[in-house]
């Protein structure tokens, strides 16, 4: 339907138009129609050069695409492997529960160093709580 309004072609549609056209270029000196056919060489050139290096743009974007994939999936790798390792490791401290370690088990929870959390809250005496029961436990 819109080929009936839009006609598509590489020239003039009406015949007014061409003759227009052909009488402008015949009318043209010499060094304007050969500075017009340098300029459109120079052009195709350059867009040619433009389409070899966005080319080569998209290569070299794949494949650095692909490299941040495989390393990625190399240290997702890594992270699951010592999420295991940790959970096993956990696992085992849970079910180690041998009377009278109970203190040392919370102690290996606890950071003991008072100079690692500045923003938080003072628990110095909590932490000496704590280390005091560690070393002489309660008795049942």
């Amino acid at each position: 339907m819109n080929g009936e309004y839009y006609q598509e072609s590489n020239g003039p549609t009406d015949s007014y138009a061409a003759i227009s056209q052909v009488d402008r270029l015949q009318s043209e000196p010499e060094s304007i129609r050969k500075w017009r056919e340098e300029q459109t060489e120079r052009l195709e050139a350059l867009d040619a050069n433009s389409r070899k290096q966005e080319a080569e743009w998209k290569e070299k974007a794949i494949k650095e695409l692909e490299e941040w994939y495989a390393r990625q999936d190399e240290q997702l790798q890594k992270t699951k492997a010592n999420n295991r390792a940790a959970e096993e490791a956990f696992v085992s401290d849970i079910d180690e529960s041998s009377p009278g370690t109970e203190w040392e088990r919370v102690a290996r929870l606890c950071d003991f160093n008072p100079k690692s959390s500045k923003q938080a809250k003072d628990v110095s005496r909590m932490r000496s709580v704590l280390i005091s029961l560690k070393q002489a436990p309660l008795v049942h």
